[in-house]
């Protein structure tokens, strides 16, 4: 196989320096399995940008800030999904013993048609009775994102589903 002299210095690079990028992903994340996934997703974006890379003063402190900026990106996702985790176990459902399955299905249909962002403000709000904070906190997004994809899904729930119905399903206004 004959190899440009870019795709040789990289391949190059990567038979030097993967098993270092991988233990620093590992030390990072504390996650041996994750870490070599982190080493490639890195060394990926690194061939991608090559040219620039090979150029730089110090192409292996470049690499090890890309696998550090990726191991950091696991690790607020990870807390971000331990923090909804929590949430969702400390706020169970009451029990409700004849609950309405039909009106049920309709919320239900009517939610599957709200964008993700709206059915999650919607449900976290109202469902979950989450604060715009603790909502905010959850989705990742600003107050004001929350109030405002609230507001536009309790909106497309009343066009859904009328005005009574929407009202009931959220119990409340907030």
């Amino acid at each position: 196989m004959v190899l440009d002299d870019a795709s040789a210095e990289f391949h190059d690079f990567f038979e030097r320096h993967h098993a270092e990028l991988a233990r620093l992903a590992h030390m990072l994340t504390g996650e041996p399995d994750a870490a070599e996934d982190l080493a490639a997703d890195a060394l990926v974006e690194l061939w991608h940008r090559w040219d620039r890379v090979r150029r730089a003063d110090h192409p292996v402190a470049y690499a090890r800030g890309v696998v550090a900026n990726k191991a950091r990106s696991r690790i607020r996702g990870a807390v971000r999904e331990r923090r909804r985790m929590m949430l969702f176990r400390l706020h169970r459902p009451e029990r409700v013993d004849d609950p309405d399955v039909a009106a049920v299905v309709d919320v239900r249909t009517a939610l599957a048609r709200l964008s993700f962002g709206k059915r999650a403000c919607v449900v976290l709000r109202y469902a979950l009775d989450l604060s715009e904070k603790e909502t905010a906190l959850t989705l990742g997004v600003s107050v004001g994102t929350v109030k405002s994809q609230t507001s536009k899904g309790m909106a497309e729930l009343r066009r859904l589903l009328g005005t009574r119905t929407a009202g009931e399903l959220v119990g409340r206004e907030h």
